[in-house]
């Protein structure tokens, strides 16, 4: 396992762990992280990421990148 932050562009991923408290992780649920749901990293500028997830783009920061572990 490894946070979402280190996942490498175009390669497809599949969420296995979100940490953080329960508001963090109902956020991220609610933007698409789902565990066991498919994630692939579009860029990585400095540590926040442009995730493809449920076929939606979403721009995350490095804080929250570092929460979902792949």
């Amino acid at each position: 396992m490894m946070p979402l932050t280190m996942a490498k562009p175009g390669e497809e991923n599949t969420i296995r762990k979100i940490g953080g408290k329960e508001e963090i992780r109902r956020f991220l649920e609610n933007l698409g992280f789902v565990v066991g749901g498919k994630v692939t990293v579009v860029s990585d500028m400095n540590g926040n990421v442009i995730v493809n997830v449920k076929n939606t783009r979403v721009a995350i920061g490095k804080d929250m990148a570092n929460r979902i572990m792949v």
